[in-house]
């Protein structure tokens, strides 16, 4: 029978991990410490170790990882998920990193990949280690939503490796953001990171530019030039809208790929380089390869790892996090600031279905910035596409806060929890019976979700 250790300070969150894991009939103990995890370690062999990061104890979780890092795999649990955490987790052989509120059944499912697998199946050996002189900055990646939690997660596992990464998803995500933090967080993150738009460049002088040429190649080629990819050498190439290249050129980058070779224009002999190569694209790569239009052999040999960037209508909790960020930017440029943002223009901002994602939200904060007549930004301070009656009907629903992004089960119980006791201004006992449950079980949801009930 498997045997799993729960860490956690939070007596409700401790206790919910160890019924969640006592339905599945493995045995289960808890831990309020790391010091009384570390002990109970010594005298009983765990298959799995469960624990929050935060504790609030001299030491917390990323302490016992490196503790019992070799003995058996350790899941890190955080209600403050972030690049940097899902990183650090990663770094220090976390098995994996789940973001409160969870899912059971992500709870389950990754549990049980982690019992499943054998210590001596896991390769943590062969992924070098990131330096520890890194500083883990986010590169402007922000949200704390399921779907962005999963995109860190896969930047932590895919950043430390050699694999070449395709980064799929809509103009206007911030795909380029997501190859620089691969970089950033990778061992090649002292050297240069080279991005370059495949798209904007002919297919001639895009040779040139990735491969370089030599003196007389073409006419105006008066001397040597070293191509963006002998510039990345040891770094990274970051080869934005790949699918806009053209069928010759496709056969080119192919062989550097494959060779780990390049020919400058005019030359007769190649150069090894030793470039990692990430790539993006807004377009259906595989429809594309059945239509005959992208090489089949190309597109398998870039998407080793692929990535998506979710479209931000996916993601709407985190329009507030990135309006926020965007008025802080925008107030800056302006110097008129510090503005604030109404939660009626949050939620208006909410409503809309952004079809040029962040980008497209990054210009409607600035523009809000430049029409505000005050410090606050209202929803009249937005662009003329947010008056429009329907959207503001659309704002004013509570169904929009509540599950607009189509959130998990557990996070629309948190959100109404959060709901119900703002309309009833914190009314404890009113809220559990609004709720049909008592107040006890109203407290435990409240520590499970990190909502402080102390004012009432």
């Amino acid at each position: 029978m498997k045997r799993v250790l729960v860490v956690d300070d939070d007596r409700a969150s401790c206790e919910l991990l160890r019924e969640i894991f006592v339905s599945q009939d493995w045995l289960v103990d808890t831990a309020l410490t790391p010091d009384e995890a570390l002990q109970k370690a010594q005298l009983d062999n765990f298959d799995l170790v469960v624990s929050d990061i935060n504790l609030e104890a001299e030491k917390n979780g990323l302490d016992l990882l490196k503790e019992l890092r070799g003995q058996c795999p350790v899941i890190l649990v955080t209600a403050f998920g972030s690049l940097d955490s899902a990183v650090t987790a990663s770094r220090e052989g976390a098995w994996d990193f789940i973001s409160k509120p969870f899912k059971v059944e992500e709870v389950i499912a990754v549990a049980q990949q982690a019992l499943n697998q054998t210590r001596a199946s896991r390769d943590q050996d062969e992924v070098a280690p990131l330096p520890a002189s890194l500083s883990y900055e986010n590169m402007g990646l922000i949200g704390r939503s399921p779907a962005m939690i999963e995109l860190y997660k896969a930047i932590a596992r895919v950043a430390p490796t050699k694999a070449t990464v395709l980064i799929v998803g809509d103009s206007g995500t911030g795909k380029e953001l997501v190859a620089r933090a691969i970089h950033k967080h990778s061992p090649r993150a002292n050297h240069p990171f080279v991005p370059v738009n495949c798209g904007a460049l002919t297919e001639t002088l895009l040779e040139a530019e990735l491969f370089g040429h030599v003196r007389g190649a073409f006419t105006g080629a008066a001397s040597d030039r070293k191509g963006l990819w002998a510039e990345a050498d040891g770094g990274t190439l970051f080869l934005d809208e790949i699918g806009e290249t053209s069928s010759a050129m496709q056969v080119k980058l192919l062989r550097a790929l494959q060779e780990g070779e390049i020919r400058r224009v005019g030359a007769s002999k190649t150069e090894r380089i030793d470039t990692r190569v990430i790539a993006a694209t807004n377009r259906n790569l595989e429809k594309e390869v059945k239509s005959g239009s992208f090489r089949e052999d190309l597109f398998y040999r870039l998407s080793v790892v692929t990535l998506r960037v979710p479209p931000l209508r996916e993601r709407r909790t985190d329009i507030p996090l990135l309006a926020d960020r965007f008025l802080m930017l925008a107030s800056e440029r302006v110097e008129r600031g510090p503005f604030r943002i109404t939660e009626e223009a949050i939620r208006t901002l909410v409503a809309y279905d952004w079809p040029g994602n962040v980008r497209e939200l990054e210009s409607a904060v600035e523009h809000a910035t430049l029409r505000a007549r005050g410090k606050e930004i209202t929803p009249h301070d937005l662009p003329e596409k947010f008056q429009s009656a329907d959207l503001r009907d659309a704002a004013q629903s509570p169904l929009t806060t509540l599950y607009g992004d189509l959130p998990s089960l557990a996070e629309v119980e948190r959100r109404y929890l959060i709901y119900v006791l703002d309309s009833l201004s914190g009314n404890r006992s009113r809220a559990a019976e609004v709720m049909g449950i008592d107040r006890r079980t109203l407290y435990r949801m409240a520590e499970r979700y990190g909502i402080d009930l102390s004012g009432e």
